[in-house]
């Protein structure tokens, strides 16, 4: 296994003097988690407020009552022994009012209970829908480069897997946090009657815990920080294994020990560090809870001793036993709260640092030229990929005109698509620029400009949708269009097998979902061109590679067809097939970024260069 799984490469903790500004630095996030919820849903935040107002104030309405039923029965008894008078309902009286008190107190606080647990549910479910709709809306924003950078998407990975569920732990933990606090507010005016020590006893016993739990929860964010690649490449093995698109080549190939034991060793590391951690965790949580066994034990053996001595009633040792155990409880619970809360703001860094990640604003507004029917020029255009060392395209000059025809040709990685990436705004050029009838594509509004755009990318998307809607993500305007759909897959050369199809526009595509039906890759290229002819006022079509899954009768179908629409159009056309590309007014052979060779298909071949070698290559295969 690679270093980059060793223990080594976990970040260190914090230096000793920056832990606690540290600790307390990460509750910014508390306030945005609160808010957020109550955007979620007002009234359930209300409800919830309430409900821990209830469930924190009767706990100690209950051991004060039931300190007044003990006395009462000993005041009874006494009163029987000192009189002799029989005891009756009426005598006892006193003492079931209190009981009766009591049953209805301990009914209000389960009915709290029900209450709380029933609005964490349903917050639960609202809130996990909204953070991750506020996941995919920013995602929305984001640049190609963005998703392409493994960094960020390590960031994008942790914010999808924890994030949506932290918001209303942290929610539910500081509600948690202010019940228990009312509740030791209320045990405090009771024990305060006996000793303010008590309640120095009470603090002392739950601390080590409380700092025990907050190390670990720094521990184990950071471990999850770093694990997150390993993590993504987990994931990324589970869909190779269980994907039909890939399950295919694993078998024929028998892949499939390989990968899984390569998921597996990724497990065991993983796990290595978690039974580690987990065994410091819970070792140190044991060992520091003996110190608060040991405070309650001493703070009942004082209690006891008070009442034999005849310090305190029967009723108040009952009470204070109570009040000491449950103030424990509450003490401990709200240390542990505030331990969750810190760990759930660790967590919720990785939402707001996703939600906040910088978005380079698109900006233009144009929706027309300041030269129309001038068409696409590239002057001087340049473009790296961020990170890379050597450019992906180097001083591209280029012009098409409406009705005009351009073909790029080159090896696999000489830039072709990237000069599509770039004409579509998908990236930005490093150097020159980039015209669309005399105006600088920075200039022009984004979706202006991409409705313009008819566009077949080389791998293009096989929605896991019905075939309908395949076409329709074509024309977000049109998505649900029969008529449309129709025309473009008639178009595309689609319609013939459409048909035949069980439900024809209708059926399910792909094979994730029941039903599903799943096309060869010539009919899932005819779908993806068909697709692109959605766009009915697109002026620029750009082709990449769109019938290399296609029989020879298909291409040249599709090739005719192509002609005869786009004579008042802007075409571009990317593919290896010289058959293809000869007819295009205008051919660029490019090589490592740069253009080596230019010009019409009997120019290149005159010239006997890169173009004419490749040309007669090819032919040379058909003879």
């Amino acid at each position: 296994m690679s270093s980059s799984y060793s223990r080594n490469a976990i970040p260190p903790p914090p230096p000793a003097g920056n832990r606690l500004s540290t600790f307390f630095g990460v509750f910014r996030y508390s306030r945005r988690a609160l808010t957020l919820v109550w955007q979620t849903s007002r009234p359930l935040t209300v409800g919830l407020a309430v409900c821990t107002l209830v469930a924190g104030i009767l706990p100690a309405v209950a051991a004060w009552i039931g300190q007044l039923i003990v006395d009462s029965v000993v005041d009874a008894m006494a009163h029987h022994r000192e009189t002799g008078e029989a005891l009756t309902f009426e005598s006892a009286w006193p003492v079931l009012r209190y009981v009766l008190a009591e049953a209805g107190v301990i009914a209000a606080i389960a009915m709290a209970q029900r209450g709380l647990s029933g609005q964490q549910s349903l917050l639960r479910a609202l809130l996990g829908q909204k953070v991750n709709v506020m996941i995919l809306e920013k995602a929305g924003t984001l640049s190609l480069a963005q998703f392409e950078d493994s960094e960020f998407y390590d960031k994008l990975t942790r914010a999808r897997r924890e994030a949506s569920i932290r918001p209303l732990g942290l929610v539910n933990k500081t509600f948690s946090l202010m019940q228990n606090a009312i509740s030791l507010a209320s045990f405090g005016v009771l024990l305060v009657q006996f000793s303010p020590w008590a309640i120095l006893i009470l603090v002392i016993g739950a601390l080590p815990v409380f700092a025990s739990e907050a190390k670990f929860s720094g521990d184990a964010f950071r471990l999850f920080r770093w694990r997150s690649p390993q993590t993504r490449m987990q994931i990324y093995l589970e869909t190779v294994l269980a994907r039909e698109d890939s399950i295919k080549e694993v078998k024929l190939f028998g892949l499939e020990p390989l990968l899984l034991s390569r998921y597996r060793t990724i497990f065991d590391t993983l796990y290595g560090e978690d039974r580690r951690l987990t065994i410091r965790r819970e070792t140190w949580g044991f060992l520091l809870g003996l110190l608060g066994t040991a405070a309650f034990y001493g703070a009942y053996a004082w209690v006891v001793v008070e009442t034999v001595t005849g310090q305190l009633t029967l009723g108040e040792m009952t009470m204070y036993l109570m009040v000491f155990k449950q103030g424990q409880a509450a003490l401990s619970a709200s240390l542990t709260s505030i331990s969750g809360m810190y760990e759930d703001n660790l967590y919720l860094s990785n939402l707001y640092e996703y939600l906040e990640q910088p978005v380079t604003a698109e900006g233009g507004a144009l929706t027309e030229g300041v030269s129309p029917g001038d068409g696409i020029r590239f002057e001087s255009v340049s473009f790296t990929y961020p990170g890379a060392d050597k450019p992906a395209l180097t001083r591209i000059s280029l012009h098409v005109r409406p009705g005009g025809s351009l073909a790029l040709v080159g090896a696999n990685g000489s830039g072709k698509t990237t000069l599509i990436k770039l004409l579509t705004r998908l990236y930005e050029p490093s150097e020159g620029r980039i015209l669309l009838d005399g105006s600088d594509l920075r200039t022009w509004d984004v979706q202006t400009l991409r409705r313009r755009i008819g566009v077949i990318f080389q791998d293009f998307v096989r929605y896991q949708m019905k075939v309908g809607e395949n076409l329709g993500a074509g024309d977000v305007a049109s998505f649900e269009d029969e008529a449309r759909w129709q025309q473009a897959a008639r178009r595309g050369h689609a319609e013939a097998f459409i048909n035949e199809m069980p439900g024809g526009y209708h059926t399910q595509l792909g094979r994730w979902f029941k039903g599903g039906q799943e096309l060869s890759g010539g009919q899932w290229q005819k779908i993806a061109l068909s697709r692109a002819y959605m766009r009915e006022n697109a002026d620029i079509l750009v082709l990449d590679e769109p019938t290399a899954a296609m029989d020879a009768a298909a291409e040249a179908a599709v090739y005719d067809d192509f002609r005869e629409h786009s004579s008042d159009k802007m075409t571009i056309l990317i593919s290896h097939r010289f058959s293809t590309v000869r007819a295009a007014d205008l051919i660029l052979v490019i090589d490592g970024g740069e253009i080596i060779e230019q010009g019409n298909h009997e120019t290149l071949l005159a010239a006997n260069g890169r173009y004419a070698h490749l040309f007669r290559l090819q032919a040379k295969g058909y003879r």
